[in-house]
């Protein structure tokens, strides 16, 4: 079965963060590809703790460097760049079931060439600019969120 979406993570530094991103992707039908370097080792107790028992469950890749993940994209998917650089606000009725999602590092955000090859697809989450950013597990969370709130993905809920 195909993944409902793609999360890509950029360097990301924190490995609690990536352990409940892992549990969100999941949770949720997702594949998440982690880019090298990373901030901490992928054996880290505190990924661990955060992804709990999921992680073995986890559709998970990983790649060596940007490059070589930038290199595996078609050109034909659908890529979408959250960033606090956006200049247009996140909307999930211009995302199609299936699109990548593509997150930068806690502390440096996404590299510059990442940005060159998909300007003009770099969408930001609307938050007051006194907060600058908000916590990357929680912009996962709500991006993945907002598509299952305005239907186009049905994730299985308890209460179904």
């Amino acid at each position: 079965m195909a993944p409902k979406y793609e999360v890509v993570l950029v360097r990301p530094d924190i490995a609690g963060n990536t352990g409940q991103i892992g549990r969100s992707c999941m949770a949720m039908g997702c594949r998440l590809h982690l880019v090298h370097p990373l901030g901490y080792q992928i054996t880290d107790a505190n990924l661990k703790r955060a992804g709990l028992d999921y992680w073995p469950q986890l559709d998970l890749k990983q790649h060596d460097s940007v490059s070589t993940w930038m290199a595996s994209v078609e050109p034909s998917r659908e890529v979408w760049l959250l960033s606090t650089k956006a200049a247009k606000d996140w909307n999930p009725s211009e995302v199609s079931a299936g699109a990548t999602l593509v997150f930068g590092s806690e502390t440096g955000g996404l590299p510059p060439d990442v940005h060159a090859k998909w300007a003009g697809r770099e969408r930001r989450i609307p938050i007051d600019v006194r907060a600058r950013s908000l916590n990357l597990s929680a912009c996962v969370a709500m991006t993945l969120g907002s598509l299952i709130l305005q239907g186009s993905v049905k994730a299985p809920l308890p209460y179904d």
